[in-house]
């Protein structure tokens, strides 16, 4: 089959791929559907204890909206031989990702230092837990585990209910796109240098980031974010409201919007009340706010509510489930889902489509994610080896 081509993009870029679980899988996503070769590099079966977390169940839509685009290289790294092979694909490479623990990379002689002794122009791509080095490096890493330790969960939830967790992998997803951010721009760098580098990205920092402006008006103004429940922390109204059939969302912060959703309502009245006529009295005195307003969108529905606000140039949504979601049909003109017909045992196979578009070289998905080792022989014959050679790697368990 050879190189998969889904956009002219990165169509030059080989990416080798050790990762594995979500967050090192969403960072070469992103690079995979816009055109690199990439080559995802796995044990073969057996070998990792680990395998049933992020390898079984390769048919699955999680596995598969992952690893979509893709081409799969078994190699058993801790086999005599394997390293060599590894290190010739790495001299016809631009990138390599990993998301092991730090260590693990330098016990098997894949760290930056070697990579870059035979292809100068590498770039390493490491995402970890807590970052490459420091007192927490070599703990295991999960997105729930940092999702406590970034200060999320202290902010989701309703006051007093306790920690609660966001419903998606925010620290994974997160690390991962920075990551692939972060290589992006030493690709660019190297245009200048010539040289390739180690780009790192953490679930523990990227989580902290994601934190923004929660963690900024603590270290700024002293002022400790906590649990609001689906009220905004700092503006009102602004958050869930109720009408008639159902809850919808608005965002009526500042003083337009709230001039705005005064005139819908019928109650120009308020826009000056001393308790309402600014954010700050707004936010002080929401719980009353919050009461006058239910008692106005209790009158009609939901459809109605966000039909009347938008027009009015006040932002509101209704709160959708996902068969919701998919179905609306702002999200069907976007594109957000891309179907492969026939794509897998003769069935469909439905991706979420990349949330960025470029008008020359968009991106695509072309192929399902592969089969384990399913490109193996391709890609070894690519590199110039024999197929006696190929033969006995097979039967050594090198490959």
């Amino acid at each position: 089959m050879g190189k998969i081509n889904t956009s002219e993009t990165l169509k030059p870029f080989r990416v080798i791929d050790l990762s594995r679980v979500r967050a090192g899988p969403n960072c070469v996503r992103v690079l995979t559907d816009f055109g690199a070769d990439v080559i995802r590099v796995e044990p073969p079966r057996g070998i990792d204890p680990n395998e049933g977390m992020f390898a079984n169940n390769r048919a699955g839509g999680d596995f598969q909206n992952l690893n979509r685009n893709k081409r799969s290289l078994t190699l058993n790294l801790k086999k005599p031989g394997a390293l060599d092979i590894f290190m010739d694909l790495v001299k016809t490479a631009d990138v390599v990702v990993e998301n092991w623990r730090p260590d693990v990379k330098n016990k098997l002689g894949i760290d930056y230092e070697s990579l870059a002794q035979v292809n100068p122009r590498i770039i390493l791509a490491s995402i970890s837990g807590y970052g490459q080095t420091g007192p927490y490096a070599k703990r295991p890493g999960f997105d729930q585990i940092m999702q406590g330790m970034g200060g999320l969960m202290s902010v989701t939830g309703h006051p007093g209910g306790g920690p609660v967790r966001a419903g998606l992998a925010v620290a994974d997803m997160s690390a991962g796109l920075y990551a692939a951010l972060g290589i992006l721009m030493a690709i660019i760098e190297r245009e200048r240098s010539g040289k390739g580098q180690w780009v790192q990205s953490s679930l523990l920092h990227a989580q902290i980031a994601m934190m923004d402006f929660q963690v900024s008006r603590y270290l700024n103004d002293g002022d400790i974010p906590t649990q609001v429940g689906n009220d905004h922390p700092t503006s009102s109204p602004m958050g869930l409201f109720t009408a008639s059939d159902g809850v919808f969302n608005i965002g009526a912060s500042g003083q337009g919007n709230w001039r705005r959703l005064c005139e819908v309502l019928g109650r120009p009245e308020w826009i000056d009340h001393p308790d309402f006529k600014s954010e700050v009295p707004r936010r002080d005195n929401r719980k009353q706010l919050t009461e006058m307003l239910e008692t106005e969108f209790s009158k009609k529905t939901v459809h109605y509510w966000v039909q009347r606000l938008n027009d009015a140039g006040v932002p509101a949504g209704p709160v959708y489930s996902v068969p919701e979601v998919v179905e609306d049909e702002q999200v069907k003109h976007l594109g957000v889902v891309a179907t492969l017909s026939k794509a897998l045992d003769g069935r469909d196979l439905h991706f979420i489509t990349q949330p960025m578009s470029l008008s020359r070289t968009p991106s695509a998905i072309q192929t399902a994610a592969p089969g384990w080792g399913e490109h193996t022989v391709e890609v070894l014959t690519e590199l110039g080896y024999s197929d006696t050679q190929i033969k006995s790697w097979q039967e050594n368990g090198v490959v």
